[in-house]
């Protein structure tokens, strides 16, 4: 019954390209053009935050000189994605075109470049929104991506680990440094949850990563709940040729 059904479903609705809705082989897929239009980040990556690198893949934990000069409060960084071209569409469509088919294959690609870094313990956090842009988006969509790279590895996930305290303006705009100090004590550990979080290994996730300024404010959270070691995740990572 269960395989008559999905078959009908098939039929109904065929498999088309998550990024420009072309028919595809099968579902969570993308057409040819559009793959040859994202840009996977894989070779040499500043360990930290995962921007793409120049570099010899025999080298280790190579970091970028922002992440020298100002080394972020988590141990390891990854991200999926370039925020540009199909990757940008991607990321988009999930958070504002309510395109929440794409939050699972978007997990499966995020699960695959954080695999060296997740144990059996680790609790998988995504960033909070505030309840007011909560209420209006009707989800979060670091929480879909959250719950379907937890699924991937098996991992415990709490979506409301962490909280956002106080509304922030859009950081459109801002400086990395102005990014920080704008949100600066907005996100906090949701005091039901300071058990879950102690002495655990965190797995913070995200849509998209520019200046690492939420990032910072929610792996602080974390640190402040005495969680650790906190690694990040993003479905997309802004690179300066973008």
């Amino acid at each position: 019954m269960r395989d008559q059904l999905q078959t009908a479903v098939a039929l109904i609705y065929p498999p088309s390209c998550l990024a420009c809705g072309a028919w595809v082989a099968a579902h969570g897929g993308l057409c040819g053009p559009c793959w040859r239009d994202t840009v996977f980040i894989d070779g040499v990556v500043c360990e930290t935050c995962g921007i793409p690198l120049l570099g010899d893949l025999s080298e280790t934990d190579v970091r970028c000189d922002a992440c020298l000069a100002a080394p972020p409060p988590w141990d390891h960084g990854r991200a999926a994605l370039l925020y540009r071209d199909t990757g940008r569409r991607l990321v988009l469509a999930l958070k504002h075109g309510d395109r929440q088919d794409i939050a699972k294959p978007a997990g499966h690609w995020m699960a695959r470049v954080i695999a060296p870094f997740v144990t059996p313990d680790t609790l998988v956090v995504p960033v909070p929104l505030h309840y007011a842009r909560l209420w209006k988006r009707r989800f979060n969509q670091s929480a879909l991506l959250a719950r379907a790279l937890a699924r991937e590895h098996k991992l415990g996930w709490c979506p409301d680990a962490l909280r956002r305290v106080r509304r922030t303006a859009a950081l459109e705009g801002k400086g990395r440094r102005e990014r920080i100090a704008h949100l600066d004590g907005a996100i906090t550990a949701h005091p039901r949850r300071a058990d879950l979080l102690r002495d655990r290994p965190v797995l913070l996730v995200d849509d998209v990563m520019t200046s690492g300024a939420t990032l910072q404010a929610s792996a602080r959270a974390c640190l402040d709940a005495r969680a650790g070691p906190i690694c990040v995740v993003t479905l997309a990572r802004v690179a300066k040729d973008t």
